[in-house]
C-alpha cells in the first residue's frame, strides 16, 4: 500500500514541477508568444512552426490548446488557422519526453537550491528563471522516483494482474493510456509513468508505446472542457484536436510491433526508445495531415458544423 501511496505522490510532484517550470517560461516569453500566434498563423507550415515553438516553451499542449481555443473564441483566429497550431503542439510536446530521459541526477540538488533562492527575488525575470530550475528538478526528481517505485508495484497482486492483461491486449493498453491521461491531464506526466516501468522492466516496450498512443486521446479531455460554452468555431477547434488524435493512434495501431522494433534499434536504453518512438509517431501524424489542413477542416465542419 505504501508503494502506492508513494506512486501517487510522485505523480504530484511530476505535475507540481511541470507546472512551475511552465510558469517560468510563460512569463519570461508570454506576450512574444501571444504575438507569435495571431500574426504567423496565415499558412498551415506556419502554424505547426508556433505550435511546436509555443509548445516546448510552454512544457504543455493542452496549455497550448486551451489557449488556442480561446483565441478562436474571442474571433481572433479562424478555426483553419487553428489546425496548424494543433499539428505543431502536437510535435512540441514530445521534445519534453526527449528532454527527460537526460542523465542530469547529480544536478538536481544544486539547481533545486539556485532555483528556490531564485525564485525567492523580487525582480520577475529572476524569479522566472528561479521557477524554472525549481520545476526542472522536481520533475527530474518524480521521474526518478517513477523507475525507483515500479519494480515493487509491479509485485502488488492487482498492479501485476493489470501489467499482464495490458502486455497480451494492445487495445486495452491503448484504453489505460486515455483513462491514465485523462485523470491527470497530462499525456507528459503519463510518458513519464510509463517510462519509469519500461527503465525498472516491469513492462515491454510494445505495451508501453500503446499506452502513449491512448494518451494522445486522453489529453484531449481538457480542451474540450475548455471549449464548452464557446462559439461554433471554438468548439470546432477543439473536435480537431480530438479527431486528428484519435485518427492517429488509428493509423499507427497496427504497427505498435514494427514501431516497437525501430524503438529498439535508436537506442539502448527503454525510456529513450519510447520518447524516440514519441517522436515518430507525432511527427508523422502531423506531417500526414499537413497537405489537406483544407480537407480536414470541411471534414470536422460537415460532420460538427451545427
Amino acid at each position: 500500500m505504501i508503494q502506492f501511496i508513494l506512486f501517487i505522490i510522485f505523480i504530484g510532484l511530476f505535475i507540481f514541477g511541470m507546472t512551475l517550470l511552465r510558469s517560468g517560461l510563460f512569463n519570461l516569453s508570454g506576450d512574444t508568444l501571444k504575438r507569435w500566434v495571431l500574426h504567423v498563423t496565415n499558412a498551415p507550415w506556419k502554424g505547426v512552426l508556433v505550435g511546436i515553438v509555443i509548445t516546448i516553451l510552454l512544457q504543455s499542449s493542452s496549455a497550448v490548446m486551451i489557449i488556442t481555443v480561446g483565441f478562436v473564441s474571442a474571433g481572433l483566429l479562424s478555426f483553419p488557422q487553428s489546425i496548424g497550431i494543433i499539428l505543431g503542439s502536437n510535435i512540441g510536446t514530445t521534445m519534453t519526453t526527449e528532454l527527460i530521459t537526460f542523465n542530469i541526477e547529480s544536478y538536481l540538488i544544486p539547481l533545486a537550491i539556485i532555483g528556490a533562492v531564485l525564485a525567492l527575488m523580487k525582480k520577475s525575470k529572476v524569479r522566472s528563471i528561479g521557477f524554472i530550475l525549481l520545476g526542472i528538478s522536481v520533475v527530474f526528481s518524480a521521474i526518478r522516483g517513477f523507475e525507483y517505485i515500479a519494480a515493487p508495484l509491479k509485485d502488488m497482486a492487482f498492479i501485476n494482474d493489470w501489467l499482464l492483461a495490458i502486455d497480451k491486449h494492445h487495445l486495452y493498453a491503448v484504453i489505460t493510456g486515455i483513462l491514465i491521461a485523462a485523470i491527470i491531464q497530462s499525456s507528459t506526466a503519463t510518458t513519464a509513468i510509463i517510462m519509469g516501468f519500461l527503465s525498472s522492466g516491469a513492462m515491454n516496450l510494445d505495451t508501453g508505446i500503446a499506452i502513449i498512443l491512448g494518451a494522445n486521446i486522453g489529453t484531449c479531455v481538457d480542451v474540450y472542457l475548455a471549449s464548452i460554452g464557446s462559439g461554433r468555431e471554438a468548439k470546432l477547434t477543439a473536435y480537431a484536436h480530438i479527431w486528428l488524435n484519435v485518427l492517429g493512434v488509428i493509423a499507427f495501431y497496427p504497427f505498435i510491433g514494427s514501431l516497437a522494433n525501430l524503438g529498439l534499434q535508436l537506442s539502448q536504453q527503454p525510456d529513450a526508445q519510447l520518447a524516440h518512438i514519441s517522436v515518430v509517431f507525432n511527427v508523422l501524424s502531423s506531417l500526414i495531415v499537413l497537405p489537406f489542413t483544407h480537407y480536414f477542416a470541411r471534414f470536422v465542419t460537415k460532420i460538427h458544423g451545427r
